[in-house]
């Protein structure tokens, strides 16, 4: 019998109802008396200089009510990480790509709007536009900011251990070159917003964000506004994955407009525009090199990465850093070097996506690991089960293993696949493969620099009826944490489930920095078990009082008061209960003291009963550059298991299993753990076999809409097996720690192996659509290779 009521169990989902229903209130939505509506004007050009910007004709437009453009709103700097603020809401000199921002209107409707846009005249001076890396970084390209020769945004140059003298212990060295393409979130909520600052001078912006706290800095900085006069609140959200948590010229848009009109402002991006905003996927191109001893050892590895980043920096810092640091596990690796660049080029800008700054680098090496295992004729699962870390380990660049259940997730995902049975044993055209992940539970450090706490968690007991509402700065985007911090409060106090209300996603809940990194079970469940718990000691502490009882001696379970001791009356306390509650159908009865009870009696002895939490991690990493960049309070880790088949004639592949096993520490809620694990192999599906922006020779984007960019549907979803494993995390809330992106990290690389196994035909360039797994069969048979 579980320890647990609550948690470990298959509970529903506090939102199913309302989005069942179509009760959910997402931003488009949301309606305010006297809204206005705005529209951005965006660049037609890739890189030009700005050299008149003609807004008189939209002004004198009727319904017309404010345009704003830098000249209006200012040049405060602005971007994800203050070391590379360089970002203004409009530009001011130039353009950097298409896309742009240079100004906005508000109007009565929507169509004033972008009719009042489209009147705005603005003169340019053409500009060469660089379009790749090799473009933006020959010697002599134009700088898309001054200060960084080669378009450099940022470099990383790290070395763990010696990799060179360690390659010369190896038994067999080798090189792969491995290319990733740009790739969208496909969210499919646009972002939105209404911005509303009233005549008291505060600003209250409703917003389809992943990171209200965030948002709230951001906004209040741009705008010159105390941050404590800005109230961020996010409704319903349709799914973020990255390229919602960060502040966008949008949110800004309707803030400004809002503050020159002092009228709601609402706003939309259009599908085009979420993708011309970006902020997804980088391209990443790695080089790797790996050497072994002859029985599979890992020695050493060189990783070089060039990132292609757009016109901005966004999250760019922390994707080069994360794309070196994460291969620090869960392998046991003595020697690492990287060298990371990610480059300016005159497209949209990329950020973070799901498994941020992971996925190619782990896509890479672990096709290199299986081309590794083949020639040192062992079986991949034995190369991985050699070399694997385990619980108590330190990575080469001082990431600490406090619980890791690698091992356990190679073995799950073997047995639960067959994998003995069938390796080496199916027809040709279909093969089977397989991969390991790592990452994250949450970043161990802020994005600005700050002692802050990463979360805060009021719970306050309402002062009859015993409910128990959890207040929450968190972003619930789809993912579940509303439901999981429930879980988290009901056990933690005791109560049931439905006793249990979690308000979430508004900043004046308190401090919390939002969904991103895998962080809200573990750092958000922290604060809210720690407020859960700071309430039922001051429940107990008046029952205690009361009833003349250790407070050691009473506890609550079920919500239900349990005693120690069989001699306690609690008759007083149900008499007065009862008294102020005459003619009440729903009256306790029975021989236990309910938590209706009891939270009435706290109330009445304290007052209003409220506990609070926090969580923010311990120092975490070494102390070389960078070293904050993919330290975390725990990491999660997954292996996956795929079979394909491949259409030897056409190249087209089906995916027709695949076998997950995620070490998320301890399950809250089982049904969501294999939900977000699904849906990672579900988008890990898509960015391996179709998914890539695509850009014509003037840096448009030839795809921006899910007609033609390609995402998987449930028709391109295989059976998945999803198995849960639990290490126990003890750095998490009851041992649980992150499921949400990791468990996309080994999809790639798996179904890489997988096709090889089904072709014989190694492929080092995504996506795997099939002209490219055709003209690989193609140059396999013209090469005379007639292996299978």
């Amino acid at each position: 019998m579980s320890e647990y009521s609550i948690i470990n169990t298959r509970a529903p989902r506090l939102d199913a109802p309302d989005k069942a229903t179509g009760r959910a209130t997402f931003i488009d939505d949301l309606n305010m008396p006297g809204m206005l509506f705005g529209a951005i004007l965006q660049s037609p050009l890739a890189h030009a200089k700005i050299l008149n910007i003609d807004t008189s004709r939209a002004k004198k437009l009727p319904g017309v009510k404010a345009v704003v453009t830098a000249e209006e709103a200012g040049l405060v700097k602005y971007g994800v990480s203050p070391a590379r603020y360089d970002e203004t809401l409009y530009c001011h000199e130039k353009v950097r790509y298409v896309g742009d921002e240079i100004a906005a209107v508000a109007a009565v409707d929507l169509e004033t709007a972008l009719e009042a846009v489209s009147l705005i005249r603005v003169d340019y001076d053409d500009l060469p536009a660089l379009f790749t890396i090799e473009e933006a970084m020959v010697e002599g390209a134009p700088a898309l900011h001054e200060g960084f020769p080669q378009n450099i945004c940022a470099e990383v140059h790290q070395e763990f251990g010696d990799v060179e003298a360690a390659f010369n212990e190896c038994d067999l060295v080798r090189t792969d070159k491995f290319i990733s393409k740009r790739q969208d979130a496909a969210f499919i909520e646009p972002h939105g917003c209404i911005a509303d600052y009233d005549l008291s001078g505060h600003l209250t912006l409703h917003t389809s964000t992943q990171v209200p706290h965030y948002v709230m800095r951001t906004v209040a900085m741009v705008m010159g506004l105390p941050v404590g006069d800005v109230r961020v609140v996010k409704p319903y959200v349709g799914g973020g994955f990255g390229p919602k948590a960060e502040a966008t010229p949008l949110e800004m848009s309707a803030c400004i407009l809002s503050m020159k009109t002092v009228r709601p402002v609402k706003m939309n991006y259009t599908r085009e525009q979420v993708f011309l905003h970006s902020r997804a996927r980088h391209q990443f191109i790695h080089t790797m090199t790996t050497g072994v001893k002859k029985d599979g050892t890992l020695m050493a590895l060189k990783n070089e990465c060039y990132l292609d980043g757009g016109a901005y920096t966004s999250f760019g810092i922390a994707t080069v850093y994360y794309a070196g640091s994460l291969l620090g596990g869960p392998y046991k690796l003595p020697n690492m070097k990287y060298d990371g660049w990610r480059i300016y080029t005159n497209k949209p800008v990329c950020g973070a996506q799901r498994g941020h700054g992971g996925v190619a680098a782990r896509a890479a090496w672990e096709h290199q690991l299986d081309i590794i295992a083949e020639e040192l004729g062992m079986d991949p699962i034995e190369l991985r089960l050699k070399n694997v870390m385990v619980a108590g380990d330190t990575t080469c660049n001082e990431l600490n293993m406090s619980s890791l259940g690698m091992k356990e997730c190679v073995e799950a995902v073997r047995q639960g696949s067959k994998w003995n049975a069938k390796r080496g044993k199916m027809p040709r055209g279909k093969g089977i493969g397989m991969a390991c992940g790592f990452f994250v539970s949450g970043a161990g450090y802020p994005i600005y620099r700050s002692d802050t706490y990463h979360s805060t968690v009021l719970i306050k007991l309402s002062e009859d009826g015993g409910t128990v509402n959890v207040y929450t700065g968190s972003a619930e985007i789809g993912q579940g944490s509303d439901t999981t911090m429930a879980m988290i409060a009901a056990e933690a106090l005791g109560v049931r489930l439905d006793d249990v209300r979690v308000a979430s996603g508004d900043t004046e809940f308190g401090v919390d920095l939002g969904a991103y990194s895998s962080r809200q079970t573990l750092m958000t469940g922290h604060a809210t078990k720690e407020a859960a718990e700071d309430v039922k000691r001051q429940v107990l502490e008046v029952l205690s009082e009361k009833l003349n009882t250790p407070v050691d001696g009473i506890d609550i379970k079920d919500g239900l008061i349990i005693f120690k001791s069989k001699d306690v009356d609690f008759s007083a306390i149900r008499a007065r209960y009862i008294k102020e509650h005459r003619g009440w159908s729903d009256l306790p009865r029975g021989n236990d003291l309910t938590f209706r009870e009891a939270a009435r009696t706290a109330y009445l002895a304290r007052g209003s009963i409220v506990g609070t939490g926090k969580y923010k991690p311990p120092e975490l990493g070494g102390k070389y550059k960078g070293a904050a960049v993919g330290t975390s309070p725990a990491y999660g880790c997954s292996a996956q298991v795929v079979e394909v088949t491949v259409d030897m004639e056409t190249g087209k592949i089906t995916v027709d299993k695949m076998t997950d096993a995620h070490d998320c520490g301890f399950a809250i809620n089982r049904t969501s753990v294999e939900g977000q694990m699904q849906g990672s192999l579900c988008m890990g599906l898509g960015e391996a076999m179709f998914e890539e922006v695509k850009f014509d020779e003037d840096g448009r984007i030839l795809n921006a809409n899910l007609g033609e960019y390609k995402i998987p549907t449930a028709l391109d979803m295989p059976n998945v097996e999803a198995i849960i494993v639990e290490s126990n995390e003890p750095n998490g809330p009851f041992g649980a720690k992150e499921v949400g992106e990791g468990a996309i990290i080994p999809t790639i690389p798996a179904i890489l192996n997988a096709v090889y196994d089904a072709t014989g035909v190694r492929i080092n360039e995504l996506p795997l659509t099939p002209e490219r797994v055709y003209m690989a069969l193609k140059a396999k048979v013209e090469k005379g290779d007639t292996r299978d």
